[in-house]
């Protein structure tokens, strides 16, 4: 069985489906049946923050793996589910900062569950070394928060 179909009104199906974006199309009229369809390659596009794309010169050395800070013996990790604020309003000074000595029982940060503002104290004095939240970022429970030495 042969089926012919016009060369002109292909090009119109053909240009419907290039203008419209569409991947096919298919028509069909009694026995007969015609579809069209297009293959759509994939586009590379950059992506903001992404990392540019590799270059054909020789790679450096790995870097060296990072260390995980949940296993730190000085990490202070979060009691609860919420958001974390570094200082009692937006305008006001972080409660520490990095490099700033600390006592044990100071307030280090805040951390918003269910409209309620928990205080989060340092478990014992020592120097803060890492900050690894930022305020009005959401925190899990038992994550990093900061670690002191």
């Amino acid at each position: 069985m042969s089926l012919s179909f016009e060369p002109e009104a292909l090009k119109i199906l053909a240009e419907l489906i290039k203008t419209t974006g569409l991947s096919e199309i298919e028509l069909a009229e009694g026995d007969r049946k015609l579809r069209l369809a297009r293959v759509i390659a994939p586009v590379n596009v950059p992506v903001a923050g992404a990392a540019p794309a590799a270059s054909p010169e020789p790679a450096a050395a790995p870097p060296a793996p990072k260390t995980d800070p949940g296993k730190h013996p000085g990490v202070v990790k979060s009691p609860m589910v919420g958001v974390a604020y570094l200082s009692s309003e937006p305008a006001a000074a972080p409660y520490v900062s990095v490099g700033q000595t600390v006592e044990a029982g100071a307030t280090l940060l805040l951390i918003e569950a269910m409209k309620t503002f928990n205080q989060i104290k340092a478990p014992k004095s020592g120097t803060i070394k890492q900050v690894l939240v930022a305020t009005g970022a959401p925190v899990e429970y038992d994550e990093p928060l900061m670690i002191i030495e």
